[in-house]
């Protein structure tokens, strides 16, 4: 944000600072460490090259997408890069994918290169490419090898290079609304559900939100899938707890859920938490979701720099987290829910 009060200018700023303050959030004792990612902005349009740094200057936290439009994506360039990222991190990449949200220019896949093809909808090709990249990051071999290679092949059709065992189930969904909560579970994917979904009962978004994760969790137990699934919420969170916090947020963020239209689809957007910590305890112990999620993910507004966002991360490890039997103190890591940092604009 090419402003003067911002600390992130540019998007190497963006991307630079996005490094350090995945250390930063190591260093706390944060679970991980997720990204948005945005096409045609200066922010992170390109996700595996970051996380291949952070995940050669971490070693212990989860880092991942939250989410890839893969309307954007040539499925086995996606699986390619997301193997060797998956490699260099020792296994620690969670793919958090899905058909994207509104975008800053009309149809901008179509600057990718990709169509939908004849009778598809952009949701439908994003399901196919999804549907491509998920058989080739479980290993499947396809290809005909030359008779000639430049270098020997193993016997049989080949698959996708690097291949990474075990990151097919580290997959997740962004899921915008019940139906596609189910269909995430019916395709073997985790839930990703965030601050906003379509608006199906008129009802809290936090009640919502609780239902899709039902639905998904029911839809799952029909299958065997092999393993069982993680579900993640995220909230905008802040603890007050100095004078700069109250600065910034007191009277800035909205309290309340958000009822509109976006893209002709009613939709409902989730509140913000802004409040001492006590009083956050209370208000978070109260949000539905988070109870029946075991994931949330923390977002953070990248624009105020790294300094302050490892500072915001802090506060909720320190005075919210334990409160809630999510930490019993702020340097331990997976005792109760995960609880990860994650990048908004």
């Amino acid at each position: 944000m090419n402003h003067p009060t911002s600390a992130t200018r540019t998007g190497g700023d963006s991307l630079l600072q996005s490094i350090d303050l995945a250390v930063a959030a190591e260093e706390l004792g944060a679970d991980g460490a997720y990204f948005r990612v945005h096409h045609f902005a200066q922010q992170l349009g390109s996700p595996f090259p970051l996380l291949a740094a952070i995940g050669a200057k971490t070693s212990t936290i989860e880092i991942g997408t939250g989410v890839i439009d893969m309307r954007y994506t040539n499925p086995l360039q996606f699986a390619e890069d997301a193997g060797a990222v998956d490699l260099i991190s020792e296994g620690r990449l969670q793919l958090g994918i899905s058909r994207g949200s509104p975008e800053q220019v009309i149809d901008g896949w179509k600057y990718f290169g990709f169509q939908p093809a004849e009778g598809e909808t952009d949701a439908d090709m994003a399901r196919r490419h999804t549907a491509v990249a998920m058989e080739v990051i479980d290993g499947l071999k396809f290809a005909e090898p030359n008779p000639r290679p430049m270098v020997p092949n193993p016997p049989g059709l080949l698959r996708v290079e690097p291949f990474s065992k075990g990151l097919r189930q580290r997959i997740w969904w962004g899921a915008g609304s019940d139906a596609t909560a189910r269909w995430a579970a019916q395709e073997g994917m985790n839930l990703m559900s965030s601050t906003l979904k379509d608006d199906e009962s008129g009802e809290l978004f936090h009640v919502q939100q609780r239902k899709q994760i039902e639905e998904f969790r029911t839809e799952w137990a029909k299958h065997d899938h092999g393993f069982e699934p993680r579900v993640s919420v995220s909230r905008s969170i802040f603890a007050l707890t100095t004078d700069k916090d109250r600065e910034y947020f007191l009277g800035g963020s909205e309290r309340n859920d958000q009822f509109g239209y976006i893209d002709s689809t009613r939709s409902v957007f989730g509140r913000s938490y802004i409040d001492e910590p006590d009083a956050l305890i209370e208000q978070l112990a109260g949000d539905e979701a988070i109870q029946a999620a075991d994931t949330l993910l923390l977002t953070v507004p990248t624009q105020l720099g790294v300094d302050y966002n490892a500072h915001i991360i802090e506060s909720i490890l320190t005075h919210v987290a334990p409160g809630l039997g999510w930490r019993e103190k702020p340097e331990a890591q997976g005792d109760g829910e995960r609880l990860n940092s994650s990048d908004i604009d």
